[in-house]
């Protein structure tokens, strides 16, 4: 992460190389005390200045400063998932991370073991498997649950256990880990997707647990009983606060109903849900103390990549510091079949490729998965508008905007609204000629798409351009009020996404 050698003890050498020093060459003193010469630094990345801004804004106001969570990475056992990786994906924008959980139970004490139902020999592989993709404004995070048993392509890798080299050939998704750890685990995950892994984060049992007792528990709501004899979750009807636990018995739990690990997978994203309203509405991204505690024991037990550290959890913590539920979506991969048979292997989860592509190319686009648009800032709090109905869906719309009054960052939120509603926005406004009126030019041959722009602008005015190419251009004027939702009317959503605040207690 370019982190300055200072941050690392003697025992580092090799993070420290010694430079030789060139001889001094003396100065003449000067007879007034000039100011200290600054040496230029390279420019810090996302995680530094959102680090530092969180340190003045939210850690402060505790009277305790950026000293609250440094050394926090410490505790962080590392591992390398990229190296030595080729041919990846392409980054979009936004940042992906992987996020695995392992049956690793190694510190669970023997009590723990038979109050939870956790004995017998860990298998070394992967019992969830999660992506999570944080947006680029860091406003919204979306889970995509991968059934562990989804039939996969595992790419040509050496057997991390017998050390043998394989070819490629098809297995289920958690055995990816057995064979080659985090690293294959990484690649066959992105050679799925499509998606470009940028953080690998690894949770094992006692980290989960650890994790929700540090916070106070999870509140989580079920209008059935739900009971698993193999875990010993037995829940009643009603609203219940469950310990780590507990917590862990919930999301484990695979034997309730005919659902197995698709009704699993939306216990998680209820669990998730609830954590993140026990983070935002309990107070601990406002409170440095419990937010240290919470991040010390999370990261006392994970496993995770070189560059996800202090900086990274303070820009997520800052990112979260405005979350809701309903800022979190949630949603499982679409499924073809549910039982498809693989010689050797037995019955997989075979993912419905046209769907999934859709979903996944909305990750890559930083799209909402919710079919809801979101609200443009000056459209009020609390209401989604309906979507008006257009011919040409809005993400087929490539579109540049530009900014035609003297109100400073209009474009860019004219920009941002527009993606939000499902455009493809170049996310470069600029400065336009003055308008009081908004205005859409466009070439004729994309007069449909023209259309369903200006829907979404109500009051714009339309002005045929030949030769303008694909690309529409909006000029924001003075009459400006936001954007209006849009949608296609033949538009289907490939797959259901919901939001955290849908599956929460009410």
């Amino acid at each position: 992460m370019g982190l300055p050698c200072s941050r690392f003890p003697l025992s580092h050498p090799r993070r420290c190389p010694s430079v030789p020093t060139p001889p001094r060459t003396p100065r003449p003193r000067p007879a007034a005390r000039r100011a200290p010469v600054r040496r230029r630094r390279r420019r810090p990345r996302w995680g530094m200045r959102m680090a530092t801004a969180l340190s003045v804004t939210v850690l402060a106001a505790g009277g305790i400063g950026h000293a609250v969570v440094t050394g926090l990475d410490t505790g962080i056992t590392r591992v390398d998932p990229f190296k030595d990786m080729k041919n990846r994906p392409q980054a979009g924008n936004g940042m992906n991370v992987l996020v695995v959980g392992t049956d690793g139970r190694d510190r669970i004490t023997a009590e723990e073991r038979a109050k939870y139902r956790l004995g017998g020999a860990p298998c070394h592989c992967t019992d969830t498997v999660m992506l999570v993709h944080i947006s680029e404004g860091r406003e919204r995070a979306s889970v995509v649950s991968l059934p562990r048993d989804s039939y996969a392509e595992m790419p040509e890798h050496t057997d991390l256990t017998t050390g043998r080299r394989h070819r490629a050939h098809p297995v289920k998704l958690n055995a990816a880990y057995a064979e080659g750890g985090p690293g294959l685990t990484v690649r066959t995950v992105e050679s799925m997707t499509g998606v470009k892994i940028d953080h690998y984060l690894e949770v094992d049992f006692t980290s989960f647990m650890r994790t929700v007792d540090a916070v106070g528990g999870v509140q989580i709501c079920t209008t059935r009983s739900l009971k698993d004899a193999y875990t010993g979750l037995d829940l009643t009807p009603g609203t219940h606060e469950l310990d780590g636990g507990q917590a862990l018995q919930y999301v484990r739990s695979r034997h309730i109903d005919g659902a197995a690990d698709i009704g699993r997978m939306q216990r998680q994203q209820r669990f998730l849900a609830a954590l993140i309203d026990r983070l935002t509405n309990g107070g601990v991204l406002l409170n440095p103390v419990r937010f240290r505690e919470v991040a010390t024991t999370m990261l006392g037990s994970v496993r995770a990549d070189e560059d996800f550290g202090t900086d990274q959890l303070l820009a997520l913590a800052k990112a979260m510091h405005g979350f809701t539920p309903a800022s979190s979506e949630f949603v499982s991969v679409p499924i073809g079949d549910m039982s498809f048979p693989v010689k050797g292997i037995g019955s997989t989860v075979k993912w419905d490729a046209a769907k999934a592509q859709k979903l996944f190319q909305s990750l890559r686009d930083d799209q909402p998965l919710t079919p809801a648009a979101r609200n443009d800032t000056s459209s009020g709090k609390g209401r989604t508008p309906r979507a008006v109905v257009v011919d040409v869906a809005p993400r087929t719309i490539r579109v540049q905007v530009y900014n035609g009054t003297r109100t400073d960052g209009l474009g860019r939120r004219a920009d941002d609204a527009l993606r939000a509603t499902g455009f493809d926005t170049t996310r470069t406004p600029k400065t336009g000629s003055a308008r009081k009126r908004t205005l859409v030019e466009y070439d004729p041959r994309w007069d449909r798409s023209a259309k369903s722009l200006a829907a979404a602008l109500p009051g714009a005015e339309l002005r045929a351009v030949p030769e303008r190419g694909g690309t529409l251009r909006v000029t924001v004027g003075s009459d400006y009020r936001g954007v209006t939702p849009v949608r296609a009317e033949s538009a289907e959503q490939p797959f259901e996404a919901v939001t955290g605040d849908k599956v929460v207690c009410p």
